[in-house]
């Protein structure tokens, strides 16, 4: 039995180059890279330093702030570089891979027979710990906390993304071993939400309550989910994990192996021909992008995520730890002159004024990456809460973060927000705000005064 989400404010954006539902393995990367700027607020402590050899699944650091938070490679091989920024910070561990895949064994572990705390621990040893995410503060999940819930949304429904029925398919076994290991470590339930019409490997699991979710993004949102099921209060905790790290938590209760394994969606309408790859985590992103997807000279931008919350990366850089997508997108620098006054037909636009993209909500859009005006005061529009559905006032929230008033903030409703709950409110800002910028260090501010 599943309970029903229908999600009436947002917006769709209908972008050309969908991937494919074709999987092919991607030409296997040399080096891998990780990057601890992934980890919002951890601070690394390196363990495995340059020249070490490691197996896939050891430690390569851990957070100083909590040393049980352990970081582990996603392939064996040789550490050949750690790259430092100002005042000697870790940004990148560099690691050049094995041909032959080596892990480290970390056992076969009894889900059904195990205790909490047995479970936690193995789940911090193996690595495993940074796929749980807990909000508020959008930051890896306390393992002295215990949560009210745990939310998965196997549901994608921003621009471009991978479609979560397709890249699980034929995980059904590990998926029902992480739910199973999931619900030992909360108080409550683990809801998982999948698309209305889909055909989900979820369907059929046990150890969790499944909600049907239909309406435009954000509904595919987690954190649309966890404001429909169960909101977070103050002094209340949930955690969140992406589907397709809860098939890494279930290899490796059932293997003793930590697989980074990903299937990633390289989509966008740069792409010659868009469709997905089986890789690894941290994988050099132009061994995906240049195999009939993108000539060299393009100019375009390479997003590692989705076109409205992933971050860019260069051409020769590398997958980051949580995305599934790689977007290529035309690169927007040019300048269209007298274009604040004229009549558009191939933009998005929620305004009717002079914009016809509401006459034809099925088109699909070849959108770049210029911002179609510059950096103003906020304008009262009212538009924002047409496509945030959300019990929050948008822009009261963001205000409260910029002028960084904690009691008007938590009095708002900022422990269940994240950064890309505000995506679709920045994608249409009239005065292009940075939006998921200003709540994220509204929520930084948080944690540091409040904790």
């Amino acid at each position: 039995m599943s309970n029903d989400i229908r999600i009436k404010k947002g917006l769709d954006i209908k972008l050309k180059g969908e991937a494919e539902k074709t999987l092919e393995q991607a030409i296997i990367s040399n080096y891998c890279t990780v990057r601890p700027e992934d980890f919002h607020g951890t601070i690394p402590k390196l363990i495995a330093k340059e020249g070490t050899q490691i197996k896939a699944g050891e430690t390569l650091f851990y957070d100083k702030a909590n040393e049980a938070i352990k970081f582990a490679s996603p392939v064996s091989g040789k550490v050949m570089e750690v790259v430092r920024g100002p005042k000697r910070r870790i940004d990148a561990i560099k690691i050049e891979a094995d041909k032959t895949q080596d892990y480290y064994d970390f056992g076969v572990f009894d889900v059904n027979t195990a205790k909490p705390e047995a479970l936690k621990a193995h789940l911090l040893a193996s690595g495993c710990w940074p796929f749980i995410k807990q909000r508020p503060y959008d930051v890896i999940a306390k393992p002295d906390k215990t949560p009210k819930a745990i939310f998965v949304s196997a549901y994608a429904s921003a621009p471009l993304a991978a479609d979560l029925d397709f890249a699980l398919q034929g995980k059904t076994k590990e998926l029902q071993t992480a739910i199973l290991a999931l619900g030992k470590l909360t108080e409550g339930q683990v809801h998982v939400s999948v698309g209305k019409q889909s055909k989900s490997p979820f369907e059929g699991l046990s150890g969790m309550t499944l909600h049907k979710v239909s309406g435009p993004h954000p509904s595919g949102n987690v954190g649309t989910q966890i404001n429909k099921i169960d909101p977070v209060n103050k002094g209340e905790i949930v955690w969140t994990v992406n589907p397709q790290d809860l098939v890494i938590i279930g290899e490796l209760l059932l293997t003793g192996k930590f697989n980074a394994e990903r299937i990633v969606a390289l989509a966008g309408s740069s792409v010659e021909s868009p469709r997905y790859f089986k890789t690894r985590i941290g994988s050099e992103v132009s061994t995906m992008i240049y195999d009939k997807g993108i000539a060299k000279d393009a100019h375009v931008r390479v997003i590692s995520g989705n076109v409205l919350t992933g971050k860019q990366v260069p051409p020769d850089g590398a997958l980051d730890y949580y995305s599934n997508v790689i977007s290529v997108i035309p690169e927007g620098d040019d300048y269209e002159f007298f274009g604040w006054n004229k009549p558009i037909f191939d933009k998005v636009s929620t305004s009717r004024a002079l914009t016809f993209s509401w006459l034809n909500p099925g088109k699909k859009y070849d959108l770049n990456t210029n911002t179609n005006g510059e950096h103003r005061a906020f304008v009262v529009t009212g538009n924002y809460e047409e496509v945030f559905p959300l019990d929050i006032y948008p822009m009261q929230i963001l205000k409260a973060c910029m002028y960084k008033d904690l009691d008007e903030m938590e009095a708002l409703g900022m422990y269940e927000v994240a950064p890309e709950d505000f995506a679709l409110t920045e994608f249409i800002c009239v005065s292009k705000q940075p939006h998921q910028r200003i709540i994220r260090e509204g929520l930084d501010l948080m944690l540091k005064e409040i904790g």
